[in-house]
């Protein structure tokens, strides 16, 4: 493959995905991880991509606290981090449960991780999540989760949102529902950017006889354009350990349990 059609596949994938990781893109082209990460940093001086750590977001894709971007851009932010708090979080969970996941991220990583636990049923109004528990396309890879998504405006991060949503989640009975969110604030509370979520995570929390909201330490003092519930309502919060000595007596003066767990960095 020339050069100049290695690059332009990159291109085109980082645009069609909002992101992408320099091992998938090595594994997507068949070259080395350094070859892939020569290029980025060649189409990342022609202004053709933003070269992040660990691999490329298309141009812009950095915002502001109020407002979303592409789930693809964030599902390449603090990899670690979100890993660390899904794993945590899915100790929660076993064989049998009925279980909610949110939109977001690292509800996202948390359906990774949830995978592999027998007889679940999942209710998500997340379009990447419901993908994660979809039947596989191996005979041999067993499949025992069902999986309940519900209908709804669909937002930027391919949550689905809305009076339809929420009705969905009103007759519902699940045993843990883990929340996502945009921020965690002492005055706002936890925080999203879309009306219309915030509407539907209060019926996704209403649902569930334990709740527990998954939020890294980048969180902590971003405000969204709406509240989803005071802190004090918060049951269980689980971050990572980057979250300073302060904010964690703060959270823990306010919220049920706070969980913060070690990260295992590179």
């Amino acid at each position: 493959m020339l050069v100049a059609e290695r690059r332009a596949r990159i291109v085109a994938e980082v645009r069609r995905r909002g992101a992408a990781s320099v091992t998938e893109l090595a594994q997507e082209l068949g070259v080395s991880a350094m070859t892939v990460r020569r290029d980025i940093e060649a189409l990342a001086d022609a202004g053709e991509l933003d070269r992040v750590r660990g691999g490329a977001t298309t141009r812009g894709e950095a915002v502001d606290a109020g407002h979303e971007r592409a789930f693809g851009a964030r599902t390449q932010h603090l990899v670690a981090e979100k890993r660390a708090v899904a794993r945590r979080a899915a100790q929660l969970v076993e064989p049998g449960m009925a279980v909610g996941l949110s939109g977001g991220t690292t509800a996202w990583v948390l359906a990774q991780e949830l995978r592999a636990v027998p007889d679940l049923t999942v209710v998500t109004n997340s379009l990447p999540v419901a993908e994660v528990f979809r039947r596989p396309d191996r005979a041999d890879e067993p499949y025992t989760q069902s999986v309940v998504l519900t209908g709804g405006v669909r937002t930027p991060s391919d949550a689905l949102v809305g009076p339809v949503a929420v009705r969905a989640l009103e007759h519902l009975h699940l045993d843990v529902v883990f929340l996502g969110v945009h921020g965690v604030d002492l005055h706002a509370g936890l925080t999203t950017p879309n009306l219309l979520e915030a509407e539907t995570d209060r019926a996704m929390l209403a649902a569930g006889q334990d709740a527990v909201v998954l939020a890294d330490h980048t969180k902590w003092g971003v405000v969204g354009l709406t509240t989803i519930v005071d802190l004090h309502e918060v049951e269980r919060l689980v971050t990572d350990d980057g979250l300073d000595a302060d904010a964690r007596e703060l959270i823990e003066a306010h919220v049920g349990e706070l969980w913060v767990v070690p990260v295992e960095r590179d």
